[in-house]
């Protein structure tokens, strides 16, 4: 488990100048009271005050393996590797969803529910630019393009923050209201090659979701499933014909009768591909514990009986 505490340097201590410094599992030392640690690899850092709420007292020595000083547009951090395991139980469910996510719509799920693409960076795009032209103004070396830096930092820094915590909440209520959740193993470094969709993939933050999916996914105890998304969009959930459509073609119509929303179709063509996934959600349903004990896996392609 990783937590950061801001810092602040007191006394004679150095100044870090790197963005940040590599792990250290020796030359440093907590105070008594755990707010104030002090850096002895005589790399010119020395006695360090952290700000503050978590708790460092709690964990022993032992289980904090690595420390990182990180330097960020708002200051620096300390980074602490604590080794616990984090388990909650909750539940069962009784539900399972699908997952696929888009840009017009954040993710659509196989009931047909959608949530909103919060579109963090489109939004802050004017201020940035306002930001960057103001630093763009200032002369070269001057302390006020030093300041107009920070403040062009911070508001990236923020954006990317906004995203991180919009993934966390957002795959939290996710695994918490199902016991088996399937998406798409989607290759976003190749899809970011698109360069009419590159800025948009990356603002949507589908791979930080999908991390946090499986993390969550493991604290709780629930089922994670990473499937190919090969014509997903294209299949039709119904009859299993090929129905080819353009990406501005936004409703799924088959000669079998069948209407849905695209993404909703997707979805539910994911959550078959996991129902088909080597009997994972076949055991999963027949024994529900299984949603929820041991031989839950998030790793791709991982099957139930390799994970026990």
């Amino acid at each position: 488990m990783m937590g950061n505490c801001q810092v602040r340097f007191l006394g004679e201590a150095g100044t870090a100048t790197r963005r940040s410094l590599p792990d250290k599992t020796t030359g440093w030392s907590l105070s008594e009271d755990c707010r104030q640690i002090t850096f002895t690899d005589k790399k010119g850092i020395g006695r360090v005050k952290m700000l503050g709420t978590r708790d460092l007292g709690f964990y022993s020595a032992d289980q904090i393996k690595r420390v990182r000083l990180i330097r960020r547009a708002d200051g620096y951090f300390v980074q602490f590797a604590v080794k616990v395991d984090r388990t909650e139980v909750l539940e069962p469910s009784g539900s399972v969803v699908g997952l696929d996510v888009g840009l017009e719509s954040f993710y659509t799920d196989s009931n047909g529910e959608k949530v909103p693409n919060p579109r963090f960076y489109r939004k802050g795009q004017q201020a940035l630019r306002q930001k960057q032209r103001r630093v763009s103004r200032k002369v070269k070396g001057s302390k006020n393009r030093a300041k107009a830096r920070v403040r062009l930092a911070k508001k990236h820094l923020q954006i990317s923050r906004q995203r991180k915590d919009h993934a966390i909440k957002l795959a939290r209520c996710v695994i918490s209201s199902n016991d088996v959740v399937v998406y798409e193993n989607l290759r976003v470094r190749n899809m970011v090659k698109n360069h009419c969709l590159a800025k948009s993939i990356n603002d949507a933050g589908w791979y930080q979701f999908r991390i946090w999916l499986e993390y969550f996914g493991k604290v709780f105890g629930r089922l994670t499933l990473a499937v190919e998304p090969a014509y997903t969009s294209q299949e039709c959930s119904s009859c299993g014909v090929i129905v080819k459509k353009s990406l501005s073609t936004r409703t799924h119509v088959c000669e079998c009768g069948c209407e849905l929303d695209r993404d909703e179709n997707a979805a539910i063509n994911i959550l078959m591909k996991g129902i088909g996934m080597r009997g994972h959600l076949k055991t999963a349903t027949r024994d529900v514990e299984n949603a929820w004990g041991e031989l839950t896996s998030t790793l791709l392609g991982e099957t139930l009986a390799e994970a026990s």
